[in-house]
């Protein structure tokens, strides 16, 4: 029976009644036929379901009569069905192993929310999402007594895919729940509500965390937390408050930023390192991802998250780089930490007996980014022969024919012979030695994608007085400040907070030569992709952009540079 038909029933819906129960929470994949989201509440549980098509069956004494008589499923009343599945088909016990109050508050057709496959975060278009039935059930606590532990069981027979929240933080990632796992229940602090088996432990459970990143250029440490645990060390004005407003924001970084300036300090190769705060943003964290909350909004205070990031530039690539963890309390005794380099993230559990994060260079061959050597132009004496190459062997032509005519009339032929000798000099030089600023194809090929190599190659470089000087070794006039501010602004993560990609390579399709080049410069057509990276809070997040251009190389100063550029097509991969 196709569910289409459901929703027509639906309007023949009758008012739905309240029953005691037992109840508990069923789970499954966000791909399965039932999803189950969880909410605990000082006011109770909700739990909102969808459920597919498929899944009716396991579900049925929710449904109206009518609905339930149209799906062959039988005659059966609606008060005694709803009342079996609260009591015996979905059971929520809290501490003392009572069953809570059961509620069914409204059920109806509706539609499925499609989700990331990753995460679970619901996905931004949610075209094409195929029917459900969706149903909102209340569980009270007994006694309006707040419990500190609550368990979910089920006899439904179907695979669920939940996640529960405890006052809107996370308690676990996406997952099938088993009957019979107790949550146990921080009232103080909800971000420290957990299931009882690590198996539903979400994956950014801890509240703090920090990071390094060893580049050849310049070292990151990163550092997440709570501003409500960073209050237990600094005054934010958070005491009492349940939402962290936006015109609280401003200051609240900044007074983190100043605190965390001065603890997790980094020594690279033996020497103490002082960081240049880079960022410092609100996150929103998922299981594959992080990104910021942009623009700011109101947060809740129990989830709320801030990343910072300091930066501490390098003349190369160090050989050892430590962090040194220093806070600890009742609350952080676990700091998940990791060290990234070329190879990838080395992952540690800091605790208070192990208390630093090290790195060290067991690279091989570490990559580390330098210019392409441009070829160069021709001199002024090159250009001047390969000018001269067709105007001399013409006059050789004529000093011939003097020479011949001199000798068939047995005149003096020295001087004829002569101006030929130094005229044949000239050409076997010229064809040599003299060079044309007008490449052929393979040539322009290899100047175009060294100069392109070297303009993305300038951003590895974080002072902007350094990247101009790399970039004034490829680019010229005006076009100088253009290229400059065109390719930060396409390297730039926005929803990192402004982090910048770092190039990995650029790859050039084709190169096409336009006709009527002028000497001294050559146009062109050019296709090229660029492919880069950044790591950020774990998480490597790629971007690749695909670029076609007409681009005029000119001879300024004796070096091949890039004098001017037109974008006729720009495509992010």
């Amino acid at each position: 029976m196709r569910l289409s038909f459901l929703s027509l029933l639906f309007f023949l819906i009758t008012p739905v009644s309240v029953l005691r129960a037992d109840a508990l929470l069923v789970n499954q994949s966000m791909w399965s036929p039932a999803i189950a989201e969880i909410f605990i509440t000082e006011g109770g549980v909700e739990v909102e379901l969808e459920i597919g098509v498929s899944g009716t069956g396991s579900f049925k004494n929710l449904l109206p009569e009518k609905i339930y008589s149209a799906l062959g499923y039988g005659d059966k009343l609606v008060t005694g069905r709803r009342q079996e599945f609260f009591e015996k088909q979905l059971l929520l016990l809290d501490d003392n192993q009572l069953p809570l109050v059961g509620e069914l508050r409204q059920i109806g057709p509706s539609k499925r929310t499609l989700r990331d496959p990753f995460n679970g975060t619901p996905l931004p278009i949610q075209d094409n999402a195929p029917e459900v039935i969706r149903a909102s059930l209340h569980f009270s606590y007994n006694n309006d007594t707040l419990p500190t532990q609550l368990t979910f069981y089920s006899r439904l027979g179907e695979s669920i895919g939940f996640v529960a929240y405890h006052e809107k933080v996370a308690i676990n990632d996406f997952r099938y729940l088993l009957s019979g796992q107790p949550i146990n229940l921080n009232w103080n602090d909800p971000w420290y509500s957990a299931f009882q088996g690590r198996k539903f432990r979400r994956q950014n459970y801890a509240p703090m965390s920090g990071f390094i990143y060893v580049e050849p250029f310049e070292v990151r440490k990163e550092i997440i937390a709570r501003p409500k645990d960073l209050q237990r060390w600094i005054e934010l004005g958070l005491e009492g408050k349940t939402v962290i407003s936006v015109d609280m924001q401003v200051e609240i970084k900044q007074k983190v930023a100043e605190f965390l300036a001065q603890h997790q300090p980094i020594t690279i190769d033996g020497s103490s390192a002082e960081g240049i705060l880079d960022s410092i943003n609100f996150l929103e964290r998922t299981m594959s991802s992080s990104q910021v909350i942009d623009p700011p909004q109101p947060l809740d205070i129990n989830s709320a998250i801030l990343g910072t990031i300091f930066v501490y530039p390098q003349d190369n690539l160090p050989q050892k780089v430590t962090m040194d963890w220093d806070l600890w309390d009742e609350h952080i005794q676990s700091v998940p930490a990791v060290a990234v380099d070329q190879e990838g993230p080395l992952t540690s559990i800091l605790e208070p007996g192990y208390t630093r994060l090290e790195w060290i260079n067991f690279l091989k061959k570490p990559f580390i980014p330098s210019l392409h050597a441009v070829e160069s132009p021709a001199g002024r004496a090159q250009t001047l022969l390969a000018k001269a190459l067709p105007i001399s062997a013409g006059l050789i032509l004529l000093a011939m024919a003097w020479l011949l005519t001199a000798i068939k009339r047995r005149q003096s032929w020295l001087f004829p012979a002569c101006t030929t000798t130094i005229l044949l000099t000239v050409c076997i030089t010229a064809s040599l030695k003299g060079q044309s600023n007008k490449p052929e194809t393979e040539q322009a090929q290899r100047i175009v994608g060294s100069l392109l190599h070297n303009i993305y190659r300038a951003f590895d470089y974080r002072d902007e007085g350094d990247i101009y000087d790399k970039l004034e070794r490829s680019v010229s006039g005006e076009l100088l400040t253009d290229i400059f501010l065109e390719t930060k602004r396409s390297l730039v993560l926005a929803n990192q907070g402004g982090a910048q990609a770092k190039v990995k390579n650029v790859e050039l399709t084709s190169v096409t030569i336009q006709p009527d080049n002028k000497q001294g410069q050559f146009q062109v057509e050019a296709d090229w992709t660029v492919h880069g990276s950044v790591g950020h809070w774990g998480h490597i997040h790629r971007r690749s952009n695909r670029y076609l251009a007409k681009l005029t190389v000119a001879v300024d100063r004796e070096r091949w540079k890039l004098q001017d550029m037109t974008v006729l097509q720009q495509e992010r991969l």
